[in-house]
Parts: C-alpha cells; structure tokens; sequence
C-alpha cells in the first residue's frame, strides 16, 4: 500500500467484510475487563479532530500515566455506516486512514496500550498531517512499530477495515458521536467538543480521572 490518490479514495467507501475474530475481541473487552478486576476506561476519537488532539494531550494520556495497570483501556473510532453499507468519516477520507492506522497498531500490539496509545497520540498531535507517509514513519519509528506492518494492515488484504467497521459500531452502539468521548466503566464520564470540556461531572483534570478510576479498582 502506498499513500496515493487510489489509496485514499478506497477509504471513503469501504465496504463490509466478513468479520468474525475481531468483533468477538471487541465484544469480549467489558467481560473480560470486570473478570480481571480491571476498571474500563474507553475514549471515542476522530483522529483528525483537535478536540480528539486536546482530549488524549490534557487528559487521556497523562491519566493513562498513572493508572495503566488498573484499566482495560480502548481506543474507538466514531465514523458512521452509510445505507449502502460503506463507512463514512466527518474529516473525510484521509481521516478513515489515520482511523485504520490506529487500530492497526493496537492489532499489532494488543497487549501493550503504552505503544498503541503513544503511536496515536503522535499521530493525532499532528492531527492536520494525517496520514502523511513522512508522519507515520516518524510516529511508528518513535514507537518501535515497524511501518510494513501498518502498511500490510491497512492495504487490501489486511484487516484494517474489518477494524474500522468494529471500532465504528462499537461507538454507535453506545452512542457516542462526540470526539471526543471517555467513558469509565462503560458510563460516559466527560467529553471534549468545541473546544470546551462538556458534561465533565467529575472533573476536567488527569488526576480527577485517576482518582475516578482508583475509587472504581478499589472497588472491585
């Protein structure tokens, strides 16, 4: 795959793909989450918005410091299914990529959030580059993730778009439609949308979410 016009077109109308293996992963976060003790802890993105760039800077990451061993953490993507069946994302097709690149590095290392979440963070702090090639290389290099593996990921024959499918319907199916939405323990808990911390009932700050999810871990 390369980052040409062809490449990018394909994006914006991706089409549905058998899913199986991925969608029961996907499915099995909660259950597997509560089992294990771990507090879910989720952020629903676009990864060309800069409320998405603002949330995981200010918040997302400097908790995630903090508590990584106590969360299940996931990273999904809000996009949404067309009637005829392709998915559409609000900052166009460049965005369904930077989407797919994401979750491809989770795919890649989907027992270290340390390096997925690192890797998006790089990408979304550069939001308005996305998903120029000299961008990822850099972000995947910066990371420890070999770039040839996101690119097979995300070309044809990779699963890149079974991923994007799951990650869109996981976030409609909780009806999350702002970037950017955390949610701990399944329940909304703040978003960042124009600019401004919305609904944030239990604090704005990385150590408001910290102790949200300390008081959750203790718990359980």
């Amino acid at each position: 795959m390369t980052y040409d016009k062809r490449t990018l077109a394909r994006a914006s109308v991706i089409k549905h793909q058998p899913y199986h293996l991925v969608d029961q992963a996907q499915k099995a976060i909660s259950s597997t989450s509560n089992s294990s003790g771990l507090v879910p802890l989720e952020a629903h993105i676009m990864s060309k918005c800069p409320d998405a760039r603002d949330c995981l800077r200010d918040l997302v990451v400097p908790a995630m410091e903090q508590v990584v061993d106590m969360v299940a953490f996931n990273l999904s993507f809000i996009g949404k299914i067309e009637p005829d069946d392709t998915i559409g994302c609000k900052h166009g097709p460049t965005e369904c990529l930077g989407n797919m690149l994401s979750l491809c590095a989770k795919d890649l290392f989907p027992n270290n959030t340390v390096v997925s979440l690192g890797f998006t963070t790089c990408l979304v702090l550069s939001y308005s580059r996305i998903p120029e090639r000299d961008l990822v290389e850099n972000c995947a290099l910066e990371h420890g993730i070999a770039f040839e593996a996101l690119n097979s990921c995300v070309s044809e024959e990779g699963k890149g778009l079974d991923l994007l499918r799951a990650s869109v319907e996981r976030s409609e199916d909780a009806d999350v439609k702002r970037s950017c939405t955390v949610r701990v323990a399944g329940k909304k808990w703040c978003v960042r949308d124009g600019a401004a911390w919305k609904g944030c009932d239990g604090g704005t700050e990385p150590k408001d979410l910290v102790a949200e999810v300390k008081r959750l871990y203790k718990d359980a």
